[in-house]
């Protein structure tokens, strides 16, 4: 399919976006916009991609009147507009975004889907450089798959050539006149997108390149499209040691294991979670547990290692990650570890705050080989596997 482009792009007058979450999600099995996406809210993603877009003055969320306490919540610290209520429709709750706009209209307006929170900055700039020559403007991607028109049984009753078909997407841009216009002029019907909108009143619409990757969650398994796009698996690796010393116990995974020694160490010298606190630094890329916590420092003397996983996982949810999984291996000679495994188990998955599903401990010993052979002291090695968002 041939798709129409703008010309150069020129300077543009002020361009506002209306950002519409004011369904149910029916098809999803509940209110999509607000499910967790890689650490945060479907719609704060969706806010932020406008919010941080150079292009735009003014960010206008349209919400269903029960979501109020939700959305204030998932909006935190936005810089956007106070939310517009929301219609029965999606067509209405857009009328209700553009009226709300009216006492300082914008000469551009752009109208997206709350729920699809992955927007390239390069088809905003491209909508918005489309309004330059048209007053209406769809990023649409072409039809690839062979198209089938079936009835209510599944029967195919024919096949529909694909040529110069295509998906519409969003944000759909408009000159702010025109569509509110258009949508005064439409209202009580039930059109499926605005650009249907504009075309219903006589207005005239041009397309530019959108993008596979804005998908618009409408299903569980758009959902699971969407978090294996917007995230990436990353695996780090952790090692550490501690000598023996005198002592009655030592501190392993967080757990307190009688024993006829100590370990000697700034800390509690609990090798397991300095290994592990490694592991999750690794997979960030946020350096070594001695850059956090440098053991010349007075204050970590004694300092239980829960405090620095913590740490680490406080990173990670910075970066909007989430831990899969720890995969913990002590190596000793003594004390046996299993009759504590399920502790220490339970313990990391909860200075994690994960399930312990995701967390592994198991025990080795290096058959009396090397400096845990000749029970010297303990060992730890730890593989951290995290899923993160890029950039």
């Amino acid at each position: 399919m041939s798709l129409q482009h703008p010309g150069p792009a020129l300077p543009t007058p002020a361009c506002d976006v209306i950002v519409v979450g004011a369904g149910r999600g029916t098809r999803f099995g509940g209110v999509k916009q607000y499910e967790d996406l890689a650490g945060q809210p479907i719609i704060r993603r969706t806010l932020q991609a406008f919010t941080r877009h150079p292009g735009i003055r003014r960010v206008v969320p349209v919400i269903h009147p029960d979501d109020s306490a939700i959305f204030a919540a998932a909006a935190k610290e936005l810089d956007i507009a106070a939310p517009v209520i929301g219609g029965a429709t999606r067509q209405e709750s857009t009328r209700n975004g553009l009226e709300a706009l009216a006492d300082a209209p914008p000469a551009l307006v752009l109208i997206h889907d709350a729920a699809r929170p992955h927007v390239p900055a390069a088809v905003i700039d491209r909508v918005i450089a489309g309004l330059v020559h048209a007053d209406g403007v769809v990023p649409v991607v072409a039809v690839s798959d062979t198209l089938k028109r079936v009835d209510d049984t599944g029967r195919v009753i024919e096949t529909v050539p694909r040529t110069g078909l295509a998906r519409a997407q969003t944000p759909q841009g408009f000159k702010y006149a025109a569509i509110i216009n258009a949508h005064r002029t439409a209202a009580g019907r039930d059109l499926t997108d605005d650009g249907a909108v504009f075309e219903y009143a006589g207005g005239h619409v041009m397309t530019v390149a959108g993008d596979d990757a804005i998908i618009k969650v409408t299903t569980r398994d758009d959902f699971r499209k969407l978090t294996e796009l917007m995230t990436e698996t990353r695996i780090g690796q952790g090692f550490d040691a501690h000598r023996f010393t005198a002592g009655d116990a030592v501190t392993l995974c967080g757990v307190r294991v009688p024993h006829d020694q100590g370990l000697l160490g700034h800390s509690d010298a609990d090798v397991a979670l300095h290994a592990a606190t490694d592991a999750i630094l690794g997979a960030i890329g946020a350096g070594d547990i001695g850059l956090h916590f440098p053991p010349s420092n007075p204050e970590y003397k004694g300092a239980p290692s829960e405090r620095f996983l913590r740490r680490a996982m406080e990173l990670l949810h910075k970066r909007d990650g989430t831990l899969v999984n720890l995969d913990i291996t002590i190596i000793c000679e003594r004390p046996k570890i299993g009759p504590h495994r399920d502790a220490m188990v339970a313990a990391v998955a909860r200075i994690a705050d994960v399930t312990p599903d995701r967390v592994s401990v198991k025990a080795t010993t290096t058959e009396g080989m090397g400096f845990t052979g000749r029970a010297e002291g303990i060992a730890a090695q730890v593989v951290a596997t995290v899923r993160v968002v890029p950039g």
